[in-house]
C-alpha cells in the first residue's frame, strides 16, 4: 500500500506537539504515512510563503498539518487562506493551543478542514485523517487520486470546480476502467491531452506507453507512414523499416490529436484498425496486430465534417464510442482564479521567485476576458507576468492580453442582451437536463415548455442530451 504523504508546518516549535503528533502517525494501523517536518517562524512574510509553497511543490503531501501557539493563530490566517487558493486538493488540519473560538472560526473560515487542541491524543487525530483522506466529495476525491496515483506535473493542471468542468472530470474513473475508443472534443487549450493521460494512467494500461500523435503536425503525405510504418523498400528513401506508432504503442494508448487533419486514406486505415485491430505497414502485405486503445481529439466539429465528406462517417461513430466534451474557459468563469492561481505559484516556485497572489485589479482583469486561447493562454499569461514582475502581488499593469482589444470591446445593447441570454439558456438546460439525468420530457415540464419548443433551445444551442443520461442512453424520454 502506497504511503500517505503528509507535511507538518510547525510554527509552534516550542510546544512539542509535533513530537507527539509524529509518534500518533507513525503509530497508524492502517496504512504507512511518510511525514516531514517544516520548523516556521511565527515572523510569516512573503520569503517565508514562498519557501512553503516550494517545499508543498517538492512533497506533494496528500496532508498538511499546521501547527500554531494561540499567538501565531490570528497571523497564520493570511497563511493558511494563500495556501487553501494554491493547493486546494490537500486538506489542512490546524493544531492549536489555547481555545480563542473567534480565530479558531476564523481558521475554518479561510479553508482549515479541522482543528484540534492538544493534547493530542491518537484517538482525535487518526479518525479526521482518515475521513479527510477518504472524504466523499467527488471533486477533492479525484484530484487527489489523479494527483497521488498518477505523479504527472501536467496532471496538476486539471484544475476547476465549475459544474460542466466536473461533470467531465467525474467521467474519467469510469473511462479508465473500460477499454472503448474515447473521442474528446473542445477547443484548442482546454485540456484534452491532459484528460487522455489521466484516463490511461488510471487504466489497466498505465504501465505501457502513452503516445501522443498530432496528425496538423505531420505533413500529409507521411500520416499513414507515421501511423503504421514501413518496410524496407517501401519507397526510394526506405533503407530500413519502421514499425510505426502503433506498434510502438503495444498494450498502451494512442492519443491522436487533430484526428480531423487525417487524409482519408489513413483515416481508412484507422477505422480499420480499431474494427479488426489489424493493420499493414506501407510495401507490406501481411497483416500484423496490435493491442492498443485509440484516445482522439478534435477541436472542430466532426458531425459537419461527416456531412461535408471531409471525414469518413464509420471513422467517426468508431472514435466517437463515448464522447467527452471539454467547455471553453469563457464558459466557467468561477475556475478562472483557481487556474490563475495554481499558475502563479507553479511558475513562482520556478522562478524562484516570492510572488504571493494577483491584485483585485489583475483578477478582475482576467475574469473580464474572452480566453480564445483558454487554459493553455491563460498559463501563459501567468507565466509572462511571473517572469517580468519583480513585487510579490502582480498588479493589472503586467498582465499582458495579447487579444483583450478584440474580447473587450463594447457591444450595443441588444448583441451584449442577446449573448448573455443565449449563455443564460444554455447553462440553464443543462442544469435542467443534468438534474432530471437526461430525461427531456422531465426536464420540458420543470421549465414549464411544450417538449417540442424545449427540443428546439437544445438543438440551437448544440447540447448533446446523452452525456446526461446514465450510461449514455439513447432513450429520449
Amino acid at each position: 500500500m502506497e504511503a500517505v504523504r503528509v507535511l507538518c508546518l510547525d510554527l509552534n516549535s516550542e510546544s512539542g506537539s509535533a513530537r507527539a503528533l509524529g509518534d500518533i502517525l507513525e503509530s497508524c494501523p492502517s496504512r504507512p504515512i511518510n511525514v516531514e517536518y517544516d520548523p516556521i517562524s511565527p515572523a510569516i512574510d512573503a520569503v517565508s510563503v514562498g519557501e512553503i509553497h516550494q517545499r508543498i511543490s517538492r512533497f506533494q503531501p496528500s496532508l498538511l498539518f499546521i501547527l500554531l501557539s494561540s499567538d501565531s493563530a490570528k497571523q497564520a490566517t493570511a497563511l493558511v487562506e494563500n495556501l487553501n487558493k494554491a493547493w486546494s486538493a490537500v486538506p489542512i488540519v490546524a493544531i492549536v493551543e489555547g481555545n480563542k473560538p473567534q480565530e479558531i472560526e476564523e481558521l475554518l473560515k479561510v479553508g482549515v478542514a479541522y482543528f484540534i487542541i492538544p493534547p493530542l491524543r491518537a484517538m482525535d487525530v487518526l479518525p479526521r485523517l482518515c475521513r479527510l483522506l477518504g472524504r466523499e466529495n467527488q471533486s477533492d476525491v479525484l484530484k487527489l487520486t489523479l494527483r497521488e496515483r498518477l505523479r504527472f506535473r501536467q496532471l496538476k493542471e486539471l484544475v476547476g470546480q465549475s459544474p460542466s468542468f466536473m461533470a467531465e472530470m467525474e467521467k474519467i474513473p469510469a473511462l479508465a476502467k473500460c477499454d472503448t475508443s474515447v473521442l474528446i472534443s473542445g477547443e484548442t487549450g482546454t485540456g484534452k491531452e491532459l484528460f487522455a493521460r489521466a484516463i490511461h494512467y488510471l487504466s489497466k494500461r498505465a504501465s505501457k506507453p502513452f503516445i501522443p500523435f498530432s496528425c496538423g503536425a505531420v505533413p500529409v503525405e507521411l500520416v499513414e507512414n507515421e501511423l503504421f510504418g514501413h518496410t524496407r523498400g517501401a519507397f526510394t528513401s526506405a533503407n530500413s523499416s519502421r514499425p510505426g506508432l502503433v506498434r510502438e504503442c503495444e498494450g498502451g494508448t494512442l492519443f491522436v490529436d487533430e484526428v480531423d487533419c487525417l487524409p482519408l486514406a489513413a483515416q481508412a486505415k484507422l477505422s480499420r484498425f480499431l474494427q479488426e485491430r489489424e493493420y499493414r505497414q506501407l510495401g507490406s502485405v501481411k497483416i500484423q496486430y496490435a493491442d492498443v486503445r485509440v484516445i482522439a481529439a478534435t477541436n472542430v466539429d466532426l458531425g459537419k465534417a461527416v456531412r461535408e465528406g471531409r471525414f469518413r462517417q464509420d471513422l467517426y461513430y468508431r472514435l466517437r464510442v463515448i464522447p467527452l466534451m471539454l467547455p471553453p474557459l469563457r464558459e466557467r468563469r468561477g475556475d478562472i482564479p483557481l487556474l490563475a492561481r495554481h499558475f502563479l505559484t507553479k511558475y513562482s516556485v520556478e522562478a524562484g521567485k516570492s510572488i504571493i497572489d494577483l491584485s483585485p485589479t489583475a483578477m478582475k482583469k482576467l475574469l473580464r476576458y474572452d480566453w480564445p486561447g483558454n487554459a493553455r493562454e491563460l498559463k501563459h499569461v501567468i507565466e509572462r507576468a511571473v517572469v517580468f514582475s519583480d513585487k510579490q502581488v502582480i498588479q493589472v499593469v503586467d498582465i499582458d492580453l495579447t487579444f483583450s482589444e478584440n474580447s473587450q470591446k463594447i457591444l450595443s445593447f441588444s448583441a451584449a442582451k442577446s449573448r448573455v441570454v443565449a449563455q443564460f439558456e444554455k447553462n440553464y438546460i443543462d442544469d435542467l437536463l443534468r438534474s432530471h439525468a437526461g430525461c427531456i420530457a422531465k426536464a420540458a415540464r420543470t421549465a414549464g415548455k411544450n417538449r417540442r419548443a424545449f427540443w428546439e433551445l437544445i438543438r440551437k444551442h448544440k447540447i448533446d442530451v446523452r452525456q446526461f443520461r446514465p450510461n449514455g442512453h439513447q432513450n429520449l424520454g
